[in-house]
């Protein structure tokens, strides 16, 4: 069988824990813009610490954007691999919110025309961040256990609307600056403590389900959600991520392994490229479930019943 490689970008979010566990040999940096300057963004802190990038965002004065590699980075990356002989998956965040797989498509078209012997398949994951980072994660475990380059893909093509996430923004701050909500609301809803929860749309957008109020109960519906939503438990992984909120990130683990026999539960930051457009404060889990509904009907439902069960 043809060796292959898996090469996402870096809008997956994984840690160097996770890519080490899962074997990920690499994947596809993109630029946060700050100002005037341009860093390149990576899945760790090393650029800047995880304080210093959130504190920046926290700051209107600062203009911060993101933005995907060039057409000529991917293909140089493509090439790397496709002069080894080696078929190439690469994996993006969703098409709906950035341009980065159009990008990767572009560069894919030169690989298959000057190397006609590689298979090169571009994933649209329809999905972002930890979400994104799940269908990574387990296309890295089938290759790891023999499966063959197109039995991965079949099983992402057929899974990757199956993906959930749930959990608080515990700071409106950044939100209403995105033009969400207003700053009066925000403003408000800082000082009453809205916490706003909601699930993944088939676009990989997240869907506004429920606002609850106080951090305690929100991550608590979190917990009780995954329970209801998830299909299999025992059997799966389980991804938390954060930006700036380690503390709760934490308590989630805790509360999730004292509930559930998941295969194990991984924590990690959601590093500089999905975390420019996220801001600072939230902390969600991520999980494999049915296919996501239309609307986010069902989902809404299942959160509404996970409150119900958390506070009784």
């Amino acid at each position: 069988m043809k060796n292959f490689v898996i090469i996402p970008d870096v809008t997956c979010d994984l840690s160097e824990e996770i890519r080490d566990y899962f074997k990920l040999e690499r994947y596809v940096n993109g630029y946060v813009h700050i100002n005037d300057e341009s860093f390149p963004t990576q899945l760790d802190w090393s650029v800047f610490s995880r304080e210093s990038f959130y504190k920046t965002l926290a700051n209107a004065k600062n203009k911060v954007s993101s933005a995907a590699a060039s057409p000529e980075e991917y293909y140089l990356i493509f090439k790397e691999y496709a002069e080894q002989g080696m078929d190439i998956l690469s994996m993006s965040i969703s098409s709906k919110i950035s341009g980065t797989y159009s990008i990767a498509a572009s560069a894919a078209e030169r690989i298959r025309e000057e190397y006609p012997a590689c298979n090169i398949y571009c994933l649209d994951s329809l999905r972002m961040s930890g979400a994104f980072g799940v269908l990574v994660a387990y296309a890295c475990e089938m290759k790891n256990n023999g499966s063959s380059f197109d039995e991965v893909v079949a099983w992402l093509e057929q899974n990757k609307n199956r993906v959930h996430q749930m959990g608080p923004i515990d700071d409106l701050t950044f939100v209403a600056r995105r033009g969400q909500i207003s700053s009066g609301k925000a403003i408000m809803g800082n000082l009453v403590g809205i916490k706003p929860m909601g699930d993944c749309n088939a676009d990989g957008y997240v869907t506004v389900l429920v606002k609850m109020k106080g951090i305690k109960k929100a991550l608590e519906a979190t917990v009780t959600y995954l329970g209801l939503a998830a299909k299999d438990l025992s059997e799966q992984y389980v991804f938390i991520m954060h930006t700036d909120r380690e503390k709760y990130a934490s308590l989630l683990k805790e509360k999730i392994e004292e509930r559930y026999p998941c295969k194990k539960v991984f924590v990690s930051d959601v590093f500089g490229g999905c975390g420019t457009n996220i801001g600072p404060g939230m902390i969600g889990v991520y999980f494999m479930g049915d296919p996501v509904s239309e609307g986010c009907v069902k989902e809404k439902e299942l959160l509404t019943l996970a409150i119900s069960q958390s506070e009784s």
